[in-house]
């Protein structure tokens, strides 16, 4: 798991699934933490237009480059929809982070090659110890 840690966290551009405006919220402090470690990120939610100052994109799909790694923090049934999403977008590298793991989900990532992370590790935890 350490190694698809490191790939993940290596990666040039990411895209926060369920980032939110609020920033109290996970999806936040999320987005927030990868932007201020100097990462591009990409906020998406199918609700809100901006976050943080950036535009928010509905969809993977909608976004202007394909990111090389997803972190997902949305509910399970969403984990599904937005990991499907990722697969046909070419998307390398996906961390679930907790309470978005999806296990059917997982194993349609691994089957179409992506690294997947969904063991319970939290993002902000490893961001913070660069």
């Amino acid at each position: 798991m350490q190694n698809a840690i490191s790939d993940f966290l290596s990666s040039s551009t990411y895209a926060v699934a369920g980032a939110s405006a609020r920033q109290h919220k996970y999806g936040n402090k999320v987005f927030r933490a990868l932007l201020g470690s100097g990462r591009t990120a990409f906020p998406l939610n199918p609700v809100t237009e901006e976050i943080e100052g950036h535009r928010a994109y509905p969809r993977i799909q909608d976004l202007p480059e394909v990111p090389e790694a997803v972190s997902i923090i949305t509910p399970p049934e969403v984990t599904r929809r937005v990991v499907d999403d990722a697969i046909a977008a070419g998307v390398r590298h996906l961390w679930m982070q907790p309470g978005a793991e999806h296990e059917d989900a997982s194993q349609a990532a691994r089957d179409a090659g992506l690294t997947v992370i969904d063991d319970g590790s939290c993002i902000l935890v490893l961001l913070a110890r660069e």
